[in-house]
């Protein structure tokens, strides 16, 4: 059976490597892509709430340059979210209507914006927002930059950010565990796929392969290794992906929505499509990338979760 808010490209290795950027990045709208700078706090997989150099008084105007860092600051407590990113997945959401965005689309963060909101802390994503966040410091604003590359670096971001807002993030946090499986069954072995050109998987050092195994999915690439540019996902060749033979294979859509039928009919075209288990069997999911590849937002990694515990628990 087939499958049903910082692309996945099928026709230039460039346009591949500028996806490759986006996935690492935690659900941010800039196209700033300065190295990190010092100074800066950053909250990761390794990350300790109690280290986290916050605001001593708790933030009340708070500019979130990233959808994710956005939604939770909304779920928190909506009255201290003052500015946001121009994302996409805020374009029809009705609860971020009145809050006024400091970017649009792709483009950098307006400055002059930020700073007449009057912020007491801008939050934004590693790796995309370093350039503006270490300005906006200069002005002795509070700042925060977040990476969320695993479950754990999701609820250790929450805590950190209801602690700089004085929220509670319990109500946050059992949310969460519900997008999970209570006891995750060892499910058929299967393949992610995010590009074709060339051909894009995630190992266990991402997102989506470290979500992947909170629902015992048995990644194929979870322990590959290559010279991918970015951390956390494998270049294969059509041979590997033979050789892998997976019984289930996931491929995502680009934020930009490509339609189904083409994103399948670009992989149609690839030799070893037809030979594998998963589409012999039609056990072939479409995904959104929102969620499965880059977090997003919370709705787009509950969808995400839900569309996972559907897939993988598909008879074979």
């Amino acid at each position: 059976m087939l499958g049903r808010n910082d692309h996945m490209y099928t026709r230039l290795l460039s346009s591949a490597l500028a996806l490759l950027l986006s996935i690492v990045l935690a659900a941010c709208t800039t196209a700033t892509t300065q190295q990190p700078q010092p100074k800066v706090t950053t909250t990761n997989q390794t990350s300790n709430t109690q280290s986290q150099k916050l605001p001593k008084a708790s933030a009340k105007r708070v500019v979130a340059l990233s959808s994710l860092s956005a939604d939770i600051i909304y779920q928190l407590d909506q009255t201290k979210l003052i500015g946001i990113t121009g994302s996409n997945l805020f374009k029809n959401d009705p609860r971020f209507q009145n809050i006024p965005r400091v970017s649009e689309g792709q483009s950098p963060p307006n400055l002059e914006k930020i700073i007449s909101l009057k912020p007491d802390l801008v939050i934004g994503a590693a790796g995309f927002s370093n350039a503006p966040i270490q300005k906006i410091k200069q002005l002795g604003i509070s700042t925060f930059l977040t990476q969320v590359n695993n479950w754990k670096s999701l609820e250790e971001l929450t805590k950190t950010l209801a602690q700089a807002i004085d929220a509670d993030p319990q109500p946050l946090l059992n949310r969460y565990k519900n997008f999970l499986p209570n006891q995750p069954q060892q499910s058929p072995s299967t393949l992610v796929l995010v590009s074709r050109q060339p051909i894009l998987a995630p190992n266990k050092d991402s997102w989506a392969g470290d979500l992947l195994a909170k629902f015992g999915a048995k990644n194929l690439a979870a322990e590959l290794q290559g010279k991918s540019p970015i951390r956390g996902y494998v270049t294969l060749s059509a041979e590997k992906v033979l050789e892998a033979n997976p019984e289930i294979i996931i491929v995502t859509k680009s934020p930009q929505g490509d339609s189904e039928k083409e994103l399948l009919e670009a992989f149609k075209k690839e030799a070893f499509w037809q030979k594998l288990p998963a589409t012999k069997n039609n056990q072939v999911y479409i995904f959104d990338y929102y969620g499965l590849v880059n977090p997003g937002s919370i709705d787009t990694i509950e969808k995400a979760c839900q569309q996972l515990k559907q897939a993988l628990s598909a008879p074979s």
